[in-house]
């Protein structure tokens, strides 16, 4: 990427432009296609059928009926309707700090929201992550996957005893926002089974991490062995940053949806265009073997970031799949407590190397990794040579320490400058002063930042 000054920056977060940015075959189907027609989808068109089709392939048989929308967020939205519909009953369950969008009905199922707003509904129901790094069970624990599905069959039963009726588990395949999880194999297949126990349905949200991401398989569910779910939604790169979603279901609850006399309808969702470019992407997957490309720079960074890790105590862990990939910071070894200031730290010293990276996780301290998916052998070894030279700054991480506090100061001192009542002259002394304070801080002088 360039910013307006011409200055290239490397980008290792956009999963949006999935093929990587203007990418000109995803260009050229956008600007064909629109020179011939663009329409609302009530006008029958064959890029329409022609998508589904192709799409059908990447996907278990089971998923037969298509519903095409405008973002993940629309996405996630019918798939909830869908599984009340189809269950004829109310209640969620969701896992601890998950995202799935930003309409009410979804920052209600979403933890990392809801929190902050007018917090839990009654028909929210929140399970643990499947996080065998800091969760509830850990790496040495004998089968995590069974202890984890059963804190959702605990749920299902105590719902149960308050008259509440499940519809649908809704996950995301690699919960992203939850610190770049791997749920541990199995997870799915035992949590299915409480689920369609109770009578719902089992929704995994595909939109930060499908069409080849993962590397080993198109879809991030296919992980987790013979797993198929009730419901896929779609999104973000599934149009190379063209707004396209879709949805992914069984022909029962289709059928059970649609049997409520009320069409489902969207005015742009599948149109022409849209579709024409969901194509394109679909073409340049295969065409330039992304999926296998992800599969080898993927083990190619694992690899060298792993090597960081037996470096740097500050890396606490390195998990991922095919370029999706999480370094979880800590503070120490012990309690893996999360290095949230250094995390933030390294994250910016990184933008001024322009390399764009950013952080996730409950305790924001995990680098998460989600590249456009042309991301190179070289530009990994890039990206972990220069992570590897802004740790290597001291020992103790002292560098990072006082970087911290010259990342916090540097904020006080820009909202400072802001002030319209700011005094001129002391903002002046200030400004003169603060390069010799960053100076200081990266030269690793004994007196920290702070003091200064």
């Amino acid at each position: 990427m360039y910013d307006e000054n011409g200055r290239q920056y490397l980008d290792c977060i956009n999963n949006v432009a999935h093929v990587g940015h203007c990418h000109p075959d995803i260009v050229k189907a956008a600007h064909e296609q629109n020179q011939l027609l663009n329409t609302n989808s009530r006008y029958l068109h064959d890029n329409l059928v022609d998508y589904a089709e192709r799409l059908s392939k990447t996907l278990p048989e089971k998923l037969c009926t298509f519903y095409f929308l405008n973002s993940g967020s629309e996405a996630n939205d019918l798939a909830l309707r869908l599984a009340r519909q189809y269950t004829k009953h109310e209640d969620v369950i969701v896992l601890d700090h998950a995202y799935h969008g930003h309409l009410t009905s979804l920052i209600d199922i979403s933890p990392y929201k809801f929190r902050n707003l007018e917090g839990q509904k009654e028909w929210v129901h929140v399970a643990p992550v499947p996080d065998t790094y800091r969760g509830l069970y850990r790496e040495d624990h004998e089968d995590s996957s069974t202890a984890y599905a059963n804190e959702v069959k605990n749920i299902i039963e105590q719902a149960s005893k308050r008259g509440r009726k499940i519809a649908a588990f809704f996950v995301e395949s690699l919960p992203s926002v939850g610190g770049q999880i791997i749920p541990p194999a199995g997870y799915f297949q035992k949590v299915a089974e409480h689920v369609h126990k109770a009578g719902g349905v089992f929704i995994a949200d595909e939109i930060q991490v499908g069409f080849g991401r993962v590397g080993k398989h198109f879809w991030a569910f296919q992980l987790q062995g013979d797993f198929i779910p009730d419901i896929v939604t779609m999104g973000k790169p599934i149009g190379n940053g063209h707004p396209i979603a879709c949805v992914a279901t069984t022909k029962e609850i289709a059928e059970a949806f649609g049997a409520t006399g009320v069409e489902y309808f969207n005015t742009f969702g599948g149109n022409p265009v849209s579709c024409a470019i969901g194509l394109a992407v679909l073409d340049v997957i295969e065409k330039e073997h992304l999926q296998a490309h992800a599969t080898e720079v993927g083990n190619f960074l694992m690899k060298l970031l792993k090597e960081q890790k037996i470096k740097h105590p500050i890396i606490g862990d390195v998990r991922g799949s095919g370029l999706f990939i999480g370094v979880d910071l800590i503070k120490d070894q012990a309690e893996r407590t999360p290095a949230t200031a250094e995390a933030e730290h390294l994250v910016t010293r990184l933008k001024e190397e322009y390399i764009l990276l950013s952080t996730d996780g409950p305790g924001r301290n995990v680098l998460k990794f989600k590249p456009p998916m042309c991301f190179s052998m070289e530009d990994a070894k890039f990206v972990v040579d220069t992570i590897d030279k802004l740790l290597t700054g001291s020992t103790d991480q002292n560098y990072l320490i006082e970087g911290c506090c010259w990342t916090a100061l540097k904020t006080v001192l820009s909202l400072f400058f802001r002030s319209a009542k700011t005094n001129h002259k002391f903002a002046k002394l200030l400004f003169i002063l603060s390069p010799d304070m960053e100076k200081e801080s990266l030269n690793q002088k004994k007196t920290s930042t702070c003091s200064t």
